[in-house]
């Protein structure tokens, strides 16, 4: 349910805003998972889109018996596989057409707890024009591969935004304030698969939007499934900060060193 909390820090003197938020499900081939997710959130009752990017039929059909079980519930298809990021572009772009401020992002593989869902909603209504992301905690489940890969992403977004601010970019559990995130999705092209969640972290903060992490625990169910292509992944996240390290550059160029600068008395 919507409530009214009271802007504080960049908003200044505006208006009380209304908070309106919802949850958004990318789903691929993860119908047992987005069922199982959905009984999780029974009892938040919040509006949740759940977006078939072109999975099999037995994911189709599970997906919309959910849809048919809670009314909570609205599910969009894509026709074929666009991946990830484009998935949750459309939760994005749905949720804020129906009039959600903000969403909350989460998959559907059993990786993020949902018990934390009300604590990250909570922080992003006291602070409603920051990103709220996932700092994750993981047990024993993660594979170390997968450790050692994250880290050196976490190091190029470092770079990329020349600080700390970023402690994990890879994770997909997080909160968006839509009235940032959707015009930085208009104005350029980000990745549509596993390099959307780093890229839209780096280029909101250099749009000037507060990004703040959470500690929440992470853990790699048994027999989960993966949809995370070694080689074309990987290509496509390198070739992500390929195009950020630039524009990074192109943004230092931009600015006038210190001593240019007329001086006023």
């Amino acid at each position: 349910m919507p409530f009214l909390i009271i802007p504080t820090g960049r908003v200044g003197n505006k208006a009380d805003i209304v908070f309106k938020e919802c949850i958004v499900v990318p789903v691929y081939n993860h119908g047992a998972g987005a069922a199982a997710l959905a009984e999780r959130l029974v009892p938040l009752n919040i509006p949740t889109f759940m977006i078939n990017d072109g999975s099999d039929l037995d994911t189709q059909t599970a997906l919309h018996k959910l849809m048919e079980q809670h009314d909570w519930i609205t599910v969009v298809d894509h026709s074929e596989n666009q991946g990830k990021g484009a998935a949750v572009l459309t939760g994005l772009r749905a949720a804020a057409a129906t009039g959600f401020t903000h969403a909350l992002q989460i998959d559907a593989d059993g990786q993020h707890d949902s018990d934390e869902i009300p604590r990250f909603l909570a922080i992003a209504a006291k602070h409603p024009d920051d990103v709220i992301i996932g700092h994750p905690e993981y047990d024993e489940s993660v594979p170390k591969g997968r450790l050692i890969a994250r880290y050196f992403t976490h190091v190029w977004v470092w770079f990329e935004t020349l600080s700390f601010t970023i402690k994990d970019s890879m994770c997909g559990f997080r909160v968006y304030p839509l009235a940032a995130v959707i015009p930085v999705a208009d104005k350029v092209s980000i990745g549509q698969r596993m390099d959307f969640d780093p890229e839209i972290l780096v280029r909101l903060h250099w749009e000037g939007v507060v990004i703040r992490s959470l500690r929440t625990r992470v853990s790699y169910p048994v027999g989960g499934q993966s949809h995370f292509r070694l080689w074309v992944d990987n290509w496509l996240i390198s070739w992500m900060h390929t195009r950020l390290v630039i524009g990074m550059l192109w943004r230092l160029i931009r600015l006038k060193p210190i001593g240019s600068r007329k001086r006023r008395y």
